[in-house]
């Protein structure tokens, strides 16, 4: 009988999902009396993806949630937060027995959605004003769909596309209309006024304008059958057919406009990239995005010991190629002008003379959270709000 592979909540919580050298590290901890070892575990990204500066921390209450109910206590910085490499980003404190076999679960939570929310933030950064909607859902196994859509929603995206995010987000699902309605009616007018009939009001009429025939004459095709209730159209023709798109979307505009209906908007998506936004956005209004989100650079993040516990105090201890020791972060706003000093040290002077923000708080005392957690939106908001005190990525890639 066929199957879903998907592991549940609770295997993940059980630490079930992990790698197998993490479960013979704990029987040999426990042959050898050394499972209760306090140890303290960073975790940090010590390289960005090549042209990356900074990157989008994403996934914490996920990682909280693995974590809860245990022994243990965990600094971090909040979600949202954007973050420049080595900087540490969580640390795990207790004992052994209860850290290491959760790593690779609370790895993959981070590391997965903190690589989503840093390509949607570039893209949103990149976009300026303009929209930006998440369509990437398609693009990963299902299980994960609001995994995908928190995560670049987080980063920067105005809205996300799947359903079941309602249920698990509270967001509102956004989105047009695809080819297989049309196709299926055999007549782009056909369609755009079934969903026009059909769908209740508050739904944006943006009709899709490139099934059958040229873009700029199903775009005028769209606004002469709905008239004032057509909000806008949506390109997202394919590759073979594509040409220059900005030319397209120039003309299709110009078009629209000497018609009498230079009121309705232009979305494009369809392999949407950082080059094409670029390229786009003083001609657009809008961007829907899917792989270039879903399948981003994977930030890499990993754990590291940095202390043990031993004869009653902290010893810091590390790896080689790793900083040992117990760390805090401070950062000076506006911008990204961040310190890294030992932990309980005394906190940098920012040059204005002002002092500067802790980036690594508490969130878990012995397993249980003492603070609360930000929505959805005011991460979002927390996020687009360091967005607006840093430059423009360089685009990744190269545009020609």
């Amino acid at each position: 009988m066929p199957r879903l592979y998907v592991a549940s909540e609770a295997e993940i919580l059980s630490g079930s999902v992990t790698d197998v050298y993490f479960v013979r590290t704990i029987e040999i901890l426990k042959a050898y009396g050394l499972e209760n070892t306090l140890i303290r575990v960073e975790l940090h990204a010590y390289s960005l993806p090549k042209g990356y500066e900074w990157a989008v921390f994403a996934g914490l209450e996920e990682a909280l949630k693995i974590l809860e109910d245990r022994p243990v206590n965990v600094y971090a910085m909040p979600e949202g937060t954007i973050f420049k490499s080595l900087e540490p980003l969580m640390v795990i404190e207790g004992p052994a027995k209860h850290i290491i076999p959760f790593e690779t679960a609370v790895l993959g939570a981070l590391r997965h959605s903190t690589s989503i929310a840093t390509r949607a933030a570039r893209i949103k950064k990149l976009a300026r004003d303009k929209q930006v909607l998440f369509f990437g859902l398609r693009s990963a196994h299902p299980a994960i769909a609001p995994v995908l859509d928190r995560a670049a929603y987080i980063g920067g995206c105005d809205a996300v596309s799947g359903v079941i995010s309602r249920k698990y987000l509270n967001l509102e699902p956004k989105g047009t209309m695809p080819h297989i309605l049309i196709l299926i009616f055999g007549d782009p007018k056909l369609a755009w006024e079934a969903f026009d009939k059909v769908m209740p009001p508050e739904v944006p009429r943006i009709a899709l304008a490139d099934t059958m025939y040229d873009e700029r004459v199903e775009a005028l095709m769209a606004a002469k059958a709905l008239g004032n209730r057509l909000f806008g159209v949506r390109f997202d023709t394919p590759s073979s057919r594509r040409g220059n798109m900005k030319l397209i979307v120039e003309e299709a505009r110009w078009a629209l406009k000497i018609h009498g209906y230079e009121n309705v908007k232009i979305y494009v998506s369809g392999g949407v990239n950082e080059c094409e936004v670029i390229e786009l956005r003083d001609v657009v209004d809008g961007f829907g995005v899917g792989t270039s989100i879903a399948f981003p650079p994977s930030i890499d993040i990993s754990a590291d010991l940095i202390e043990k516990f031993v004869n009653g105090k902290w010893i810091p201890i590390s790896k080689r190629g790793k900083m040992p020791g117990m760390k805090q972060v401070y950062r000076c706003r506006p911008g990204i002008r961040d310190f890294i000093v030992p932990w309980n040290s005394e906190p940098p002077i920012c040059s204005e003379g002002s002092k500067p923000k802790q980036l690594l708080i508490k969130f878990l005392e012995n397993g249980k959270l003492i603070r609360p957690l930000p929505t959805i939106n005011e991460i979002r908001n927390y996020v687009l709000e360091q967005l607006n005190e840093i430059p423009e990525p360089e685009p990744t890639g190269g545009c020609v």
